[in-house]
């Protein structure tokens, strides 16, 4: 007598395993918010006036600190928090890091019960993975797309092996709006921040990226670092000699937030634009070359002024010594934490 052993596998959908994407939706959806900020742009005449951008955040704390990028808000000179429930409150840059497109921003006051959102470690994300985003694409808010994590890639400091940025690529849906935006894992966790996207059509072809949690807790949320309110870039030595820097290297002011750090120490921005290997600047500002008398004419020197900060003790950050160049002559100004 034949004996057949048969053997069922059955597949359960992942919805029963844990909680659905609606039921998550619903838990998660009110710590994401709404971001609106008003910039002060000024024209090839001098004429000034605001420009009007939105894009999306996250609420991380019971504090009302939100997770944003670091474009959305980096020029802003005013900030408008908006929650699911139509509340807008005001709020204000905490701590900003260009290099990995994160910032923090806190509200000027919180009284808004809604729920913060937990981060979670995306050192433990795989490719492939679920995930979905919550955002305002084109002003359409509290958007949900979904997804899976299609890579994971990392910046490295050529000088020093320094990570300052990882990203998560994925296929989810991103559009102009999501900017700031959370990514979450399918336990409702934070696993990144929408950060931009590779179109060739202008919109949405299938890759984005956000920035990690991991390095956005290292950077703006565990850190100490302070936001100076400055938008420069980093001079090479070409564009040092084409702009008569006395070294190879600096820092090219090209805007200034009011009532910033750098507004209260009159750094001054650029307002003649320059185009240089494709790309738009404003020269006629300030250029910083040296900070705390560590020459900035490198990134390696950059690296070389991060851990000379790192090692300093809390009273010792309050102020930092600029020497700039403006108008061809060589100037020392100190730039002040508020507070302090």
């Amino acid at each position: 007598m034949k004996h057949f052993i048969l053997t069922v596998i059955v597949s359960i959908p992942s919805v029963l395993c844990g909680q659905s994407l609606s039921e998550l939706y619903k838990k998660v959806s009110p710590s994401v918010v709404v971001i609106e900020t008003e910039e002060k742009v000024k024209d090839t005449d001098g004429h000034v006036s605001y420009l009007d951008s939105q894009g999306s955040g996250v609420l991380i704390s019971d504090q009302g600190e939100i997770l944003t990028a670091a474009h959305v808000v980096n020029n802003a000179e005013h900030i408008t928090v908006i929650f699911q429930g139509g509340e807008r409150v005001p709020a204000e840059v905490v701590r900003l890091a260009i290099v990995a497109d994160v910032a923090l921003v806190k509200l000027v006051y919180f009284n808004v019960n809604y729920p913060a959102v937990e981060l979670g470690d995306s050192d433990l994300v795989d490719i492939g993975d679920d995930i979905f985003i919550i955002g305002a694409p084109f002003g359409i808010e509290y958007s949900l797309s979904k997804g899976i994590i299609s890579g994971i890639g990392e910046e490295r400091s050529r000088m020093a092996g320094f990570t300052f940025a990882e990203f998560f690529q994925t296929d989810a849906a991103i559009n102009q709006g999501n900017s700031g935006g959370p990514m979450f894992n399918m336990e409702g966790e934070v696993i990144g921040l929408v950060s931009y996207i590779v179109s060739e059509s202008g919109g949405f072809d299938g890759i984005g990226f956000a920035a990690t949690s991991n390095i956005t807790k290292q950077l703006v949320v565990d850190s100490d670092r302070r936001w100076t309110g400055i938008n420069g870039v980093l001079v090479d030595r070409e564009m040092a000699r084409l702009l008569n820097v006395p070294q190879p290297g600096g820092i090219l002011v090209q805007s200034v937030v009011a009532l910033s750090p750098a507004f209260m120490a009159d750094l001054r921005g650029g307002d003649i634009p320059l185009y240089l290997g494709g790309r738009e600047l404003n020269i006629g500002g300030d250029i910083i070359l040296e900070v705390n008398d560590i020459p900035i004419v490198s990134e390696g020197s950059i690296i070389t002024l991060i851990k000379s900060i790192l090692s300093m003790d809390e009273a010792e950050r309050n102020s930092f010594k600029l020497k700039i160049l403006r108008a061809g002559k060589i100037q020392e100004v100190m730039l002040k934490f508020p507070g302090e």
